[in-house]
């Protein structure tokens, strides 16, 4: 009989619900690279240890494919899925708001057939022994690399209460020695996702953006490029498989996005029209599919957007980075689209029109909840180089802008959007992205109608992990601080129902150093706070950079009230 192993990677808690909780690992066969053995099969077997501190009545154990076109992959949704040998004959769900810990291993089985005769589900079940067989085997792994530990949402139909969640983005993986730095943040980020203080446990990680670095010091210079599926998957394996990061995404639902550092610098798809980028870019979706992209919600098809709820409260992933097109028409925005081309159908939505739908719906149903829209690229504050009043028009104002890899660059996605919320009179939109190495809060203004004055609209950017070099890029005397302040000129003009708008905005809270942002909101008071934490988990402090003692970086920002809809 095969022996049970503990998982190469993982187990990872991905996407969470009231009921269900998506769990990933990759099984290993001893085949790393892109030559994956055929006559090889992986499988997981995944079984619920603990369930709000008791044994289940029933021991229920599961197998499950990690599969060769995921590189050996795989997930396995605990109260929605069945496994490929199941005992019952419909999924138990899994219950609101409780704690459960679970167990994880891998089994390695032979599988002579022929690449084109691969084994169905019901035949590879043949060759299993029945899956409780496996329950002690599991619990006799090493807790390090097979035990979950993780809380299910409360339900979506229970009133609105607080909500913590841990944001953050950007991690450098090190050179030489300092690889060991890189992971460093990940220790005191799960001490505070824990409840440090008396704070509350965070309910989720929010990891919005360049998660690796495929090009270790960018897309020009050749060494540490990744270009290879080797590569990509080695930076996978050295990311996901760090002592601490590992430690804290088994105890923590996380939802990841990409940005353009899992592909390369500055990327969009108009590169793909060179032949060496597009290789490029296929290795990159392949590995981030297997690795960020299959334990998400994948509510798109095979879109790497996505939507999902904590109890009352929305999110939306947006993917800003494979869906954005320049320079259809040289030197010219308008002609630029961040989230893809606008729909020639009314059946063929784009990625645009499924955001504003989705937030039209959440206010039509949710009221004014809060709605969190995830944008890698940072909404606001935008860098002084690309700001409105700049210097400057036409063919050069374009390439400013393009240069800075920001929303200045996409003006037609931003006034669309912009538009919907004044018009939906959507309240309560909390933009949260990452990408800059340079973490600050921006309130957002909008004029033009009363309706508009009224909204809150809020940006809060949380970048980086770690990034050991500051004075390439972050500085915040780059970024505009208030759009309406002479020198630092920065408004948005749009039009809502048929009459000119404009946004401006204040930005403030700025640090170069390590960090990770905690949000707080608390229903009773209509508040959200965010609190910057650096490497040793230790509260920022404004100057802290430059060796000066400040303020705490934690500002509490007044929301609309809302109540249960």
């Amino acid at each position: 009989m095969s022996k049970l192993r503990p998982a190469q990677l993982g187990p990872i808690v991905g996407h969470t619900t009231a009921s269900s909780a998506r769990i990933w690992i990759r099984g290993s066969a001893g085949d790393e690279g892109a030559d994956i053995d055929g006559e090889c099969r992986t499988i997981g077997v995944i079984a619920i240890a603990w369930e709000n501190g008791r044994r289940p009545h029933r021991r229920r154990v599961h197998y499950f494919r990690l599969r060769r076109e995921y590189d050996r992959t795989g997930t396995f949704t605990l109260g929605e899925e069945l496994g490929l040998k199941p005992a019952d004959s419909a999924p138990v769900p899994l219950l609101p708001d409780t704690d459960y810990i679970v167990r994880v291993g891998t089994l390695l089985l032979d599988d002579p057939a022929p690449e084109d005769d691969s084994l169905s589900h019901g035949e590879l079940a043949k060759r299993l022994p029945a899956a409780e067989v496996w329950f002690d085997d599991l619990e006799a792994l090493p807790a390090e690399e097979s035990e979950a530990r993780f809380r299910t949402f409360p339900a979506a139909d229970a009133p609105p209460g607080p909500l913590s969640f841990i944001v953050g983005s950007c991690r450098y993986p090190g050179l030489l020695w300092k690889t060991k730095q890189s992971d460093a943040i990940f220790e005191p980020l799960l001490r505070e996702a824990k409840g440090q203080d008396g704070r509350d446990a965070a309910r989720l990680l929010l990891m919005v953006g360049d998660q690796i670095y495929a090009d270790m010091l960018n897309r020009h210079v050749p060494l540490g490029l990744a270009d290879t599926f080797e590569e990509f998957q080695q930076r996978y394996h050295s990311a996901f498989g760090s002592r601490h990061m590992r430690r804290l995404l088994r105890q923590l639902p996380a939802y990841m996005i990409l940005d353009d550092h899992e592909i390369e610098d500055n990327w969009s798809q108009d590169r793909v029209r060179r032949a060496e980028s597009r290789r490029v870019f296929n290795l990159a979706i392949a590995a981030y599919r297997s690795y960020q992209w299959v334990h998400g919600p994948s509510c798109y098809g095979q879109r790497l957007f996505y939507q999902f709820q904590c109890g009352r409260y929305p999110f939306f992933a947006m993917d800003s980075r494979t869906q954005r097109y320049m320079d259809d028409v040289p030197d010219n925005l308008d002609d630029n689209h961040l989230l893809g081309r606008p729909s020639l159908a009314d059946e063929e939505p784009s990625q645009l029109d499924l955001l504003l739908a989705w937030l039209a719906d959440c206010q039509d149903k949710l009221g004014d909840t809060p709605k969190f829209i995830i944008s890698p690229s940072v909404f606001a504050p935008n860098p002084m180089d690309a700001r409105s009043g700049r210097a400057g028009c036409g063919a050069d104002r374009a390439r400013w802008c393009e240069a800075t890899d920001s929303w200045p660059a996409f003006p037609a996605t931003r006034a669309a959007l912009l538009r919907l919320i004044v018009e939906k009179r959507v309240q309560n939109v909390v933009f949260l992205s990452g990408d800059i190495h340079c973490s600050n809060i921006a309130e957002l203004s909008l004029s033009g109608s009363a309706e508009a004055e009224r909204l809150r609209v809020l940006s809060i950017t949380s970048s980086a992990f770690y990034w050991p070099f500051p004075f390439a890029d972050g500085d915040p005397s780059g970024f505009v601080h208030d759009s309406r302040a002479q020198g630092q000129e920065d408004g948005f003009d749009f039009t809502a129902g048929g009459k000119p708008h404009r946004m401006d905005y204040r930005a403030w809270n700025f640090t170069q150093e390590d960090n990770f942002c905690r949000v707080d909101v608390d229903p009773a008071t209509a508040k959200l706070t965010v609190t910057a934490f650096g490497n040793q988990g230790q509260v920022l402090e404004s100057g802290g950079w430059f060796g000066q003692s400040g303020k705490p970086l934690r500002a509490e920002l007044a929301l609309a009230p809302w109540t249960e809809t």
